[in-house]
């Protein structure tokens, strides 16, 4: 294998400007109201407006990428003599991976000697995009195509998902808790603690009474499973909701000083389904 290039599509929910300065081509996933047809990207709406309307009611939904929109997107590195590393969204969220998985498939024939592997990253948000970051880190140290391939499909496994949402509503709309438990939070002030497992699924792990020690929990996870506490990078992602993410990474770094690598918005497709108020966090973990 010779060169190669690094794609992903905008569930990773990094900036554009990011993935453009890491030479990372991506894909980008839509969204509409549900009341009308028109679709957007992230580009055509800003982060903020999009969650003012979420917050005056408007609902999201997304879809998904059809196969052959993956095909073009790997046909032009693959005619240029690249191979594709393609790192996507959770296939337990999502169908945006078996999309790829079969364009990656149809485009054998065409180019026998190149080859396309799209990563399961089993992420969402600034996890998917955690992965991005690994892959490009790691073909900055040289690593080859299969180097990084065998690389990443080690790290995925242990990328660790620690989020809350301050609105079960959202979660309710898409069938991740039930009206019962939706209402019940609200009345009662719980906040549910979440993370996702390792076939990529959304699981409620425990229940806090209160934001403040919502945002504790997710801290305390950092400490009880990351592989180096003292040292290693982090993520973050926000619903719109930055000095909660600031919270957490203070929460961390009181401890051992280490800062967040990043810090980033949930943008529009995964937010769609999680709502204003989510925060995140992601790191490298002994397990998921």
């Amino acid at each position: 294998m010779g060169d190669y290039v690094i794609m992903t599509d905008s569930g990773c929910d990094l900036p554009l400007e990011t993935l453009q300065q890491w030479g990372v081509e991506w894909r980008e996933l839509t969204f509409k109201r549900a009341e009308k047809d028109e679709a957007f990207t992230s580009k055509d709406m800003a982060i903020d407006e999009f969650y003012a309307k979420m917050r005056d009611g408007v609902v999201f939904q997304t879809a998904a990428v059809n196969p052959e929109g993956f095909k073009e997107m790997f046909t032009q590195p693959l005619s240029q003599g690249l191979d594709v590393i393609f790192i996507d969204l959770s296939s337990g969220l999502s169908t945006t991976s078996n999309s790829a998985k079969i364009a990656a498939e149809e485009l054998k024939e065409e180019f026998p000697d190149r080859e396309v592997f799209v990563l399961d990253s089993k992420c969402a948000s600034a996890g998917e995009g955690f992965m991005v970051w690994y892959a490009v880190e790691k073909k900055k140290e040289g690593a080859s195509f299969e180097e990084n391939k065998k690389y990443l499909s080690e790290i995925a496994p242990k990328l660790c998902h620690w989020f809350t949402v301050n609105d079960l509503v959202y979660l309710k709309r898409g069938g991740r808790v039930s009206a019962a438990a939706a209402f019940a939070a609200t009345v009662l002030d719980i906040k549910p603690v979440l993370h996702v497992d390792d076939d990529g699924h959304l699981i409620s792990m425990s229940k806090v009474r209160g934001r403040k020690l919502a945002l504790k929990a997710l801290a305390d996870k950092y400490y009880e499973l990351a592989e180096d506490p003292t040292s290693q990078p982090y993520f973050i992602s926000h619903g719109d909701c930055l000095e909660d993410a600031k919270t957490v990474e203070a929460l961390i770094a009181a401890k051992n000083g280490v800062k967040a690598t990043s810090i980033s918005s949930v943008g529009p497709v995964i937010g769609s389904h999680s709502g204003p108020g989510t925060l995140a966090l992601f790191f490298v973990g002994k397990k998921r």
